[in-house]
C-alpha cells in the first residue's frame, strides 16, 4: 500500500512548532509591559501605545539579524546567546535616535525544527528583550526542509519604539567644540564576521576551540560575546542631559556609522589612543595583517556606541555612564570641516 503523503514526512512537524510556542509562552510573559494587550497565538501582537507618556509621538522602527556570527554559534553548538545580539541589533538602532524601544518580533527560519535549540534561541531574545525594557510581542518560527542545511537556522529581529518629536536625537545640533564620548563594546557585537572567520578560520587554521596567547577564552568563544545593549544607560542621560547625537558602530565601522549624523559643516577627529582596543582586534589585525584602516572601517574597536554631548557636559556624563556601569571615555571632538577634508578623521593624540 503507498505511503500516503503528510506534511511531517514532507519535514514538517506542526506538533513540535506547537510543543515549541508552549514552551516559550511563560517567558515570553516575563518581557510584558503594561501597554501589552495580547498574549502569543494571535494573529498580531496588539499594544496599547501611552499617550500619557508620548505627547507628540514618533515611532521609530528597525530590523536587522546577526550576519553570520550564526556560524560561529553553530560550530559552537551554544545557542543561548546569539538572541541577545538580534535584540541588541535593533534596540541600539532605535535608542540612538532618542527613543524607547517599545516591542520586539522575531523570525527564525531552519530546514527542522530542533525543539530545545530553538528554546535556547527564544531564551537568548527574552534575555535580550529584558535587557532592553521592551516586550517580546510576537514573532514566527519557519520551518523550511531542503532549504536549510542540518543544523543550520537564520534569525531575523524587528524593533518599534517611540519619541516624542521634541526630544528626536539626529545630529541637527552637532557643533564645533562638541565632544565625543566613547562607550565600551563587549566585543565584535555582531559585525565583521566574515573578515573575522576568514583571518581566524581560514587564513589563521584555527579552531572555535582553540586558545591563542592574548585571548582570555576559546576563540569560538570570544566572537559569542553578546552584542552589549546599551538602550537603559541612554534613556537614563536623556533625562539630564542634552544629549546632541548617537552612533551606533556596526558594519561599516568608524568610517561609515559617523557621517550619518555629522552636520557636512563639522567632522569628528578621533583620538586613537584615548582607549585601550580589546586584545580579539589586534590578534586579527596580526593573523589576518589587516590594514588599520580596514579595522576601523569593519569593527567596533572597542567603541560600541558614541556620544557626542556639549563640552561644558562632557564630564558628568562619563561620571553618570560609569554609575550605571558602562566602561566611556572622551574619545574625540567635533572641529569645523574645511572643503577638502573628511567628515572622520584620526589623531594620535
Amino acid at each position: 500500500m503507498p505511503t500516503k503523503s503528510t506534511y511531517k514526512n514532507s519535514g514538517v512537524d506542526i506538533d513540535t512548532a506547537n510543543d515549541f510556542i508552549d514552551r516559550i509562552k511563560p517567558l515570553i510573559k516575563t518581557t510584558a509591559r503594561k501597554e501589552v494587550v495580547s498574549g502569543i497565538g494571535g494573529f498580531g501582537g496588539l499594544f496599547r501605545f501611552d499617550s500619557a507618556k508620548f505627547k507628540n509621538p514618533i515611532l521609530v522602527s528597525s530590523t536587522d539579524g546577526v550576519g553570520t556570527k550564526l556560524k560561529i554559534a553553530q560550530l559552537m553548538d551554544k545557542h543561548d546567546t546569539i538572541g541577545i545580539d538580534l535584540v541588541a541589533m535593533s534596540v541600539n538602532d532605535v535608542v540612538v535616535q532618542g527613543a524607547e524601544p517599545l516591542f520586539f518580533l522575531d523570525y527564525l527560519a531552519t530546514g527542522k525544527l530542533e525543539l530545545e535549540k530553538s528554546v535556547k534561541i527564544v531564551e537568548g531574545v527574552i534575555q535580550g528583550c529584558r535587557q532592553a525594557g521592551c516586550t517580546l510581542i510576537g514573532g514566527e518560527t519557519a520551518e523550511m526542509p531542503g532549504f536549510y542545511k542540518p543544523g543550520e537556522y537564520d534569525l531575523a529581529g524587528f524593533c518599534v519604539g517611540a519619541v516624542d518629536s521634541e526630544k528626536l536625537i539626529d545630529g541637527s545640533t552637532i557643533s564645533v567644540n562638541d565632544v565625543i564620548i566613547g562607550v565600551a563594546s563587549s566585543g565584535l557585537h555582531s559585525n565583521g564576521f566574515s573578515l573575522a572567520r576568514k583571518v581566524l578560520l581560514e587564513k589563521g587554521k584555527l579552531k572555535v576551540t582553540d586558545k591563542i596567547s592574548g585571548l582570555e577564552k576559546p576563540i569560538g568563544m570570544e566572537l559569542l560575546e553578546p552584542t552589549r545593549i546599551y538602550v537603559k544607560p541612554l534613556l537614563n542621560l536623556f533625562k539630564n542631559f542634552n544629549i546632541k547625537g548617537l552612533v551606533h558602530i556596526t558594519g561599516g565601522g568608524f568610517y561609515d556609522n559617523i557621517p550619518r549624523i555629522i552636520p557636512q559643516t563639522c567632522r569628528c577627529v578621533i583620538s586613537r589612543n584615548s582607549w585601550e582596543v580589546p586584545p580579539v582586534f589586534q590578534v586579527i589585525k596580526e593573523i589576518g595583517k589587516v590594514e588599520e584602516k580596514e579595522m576601523f572601517r569593519v569593527f567596533n574597536m572597542g567603541i560600541g556606541m558614541m556620544i557626542v554631548a556639549a563640552g561644558k557636559e562632557y564630564k558628568e556624563v562619563i561620571h553618570r555612564l560609569e554609575v550605571l556601569g558602562e566602561k566611556a571615555y572622551m574619545i574625540g571632538s567635533v572641529e569645523k570641516k574645511e572643503k577638502k577634508q573628511s567628515l572622520v578623521c584620526f589623531s594620535d593624540t
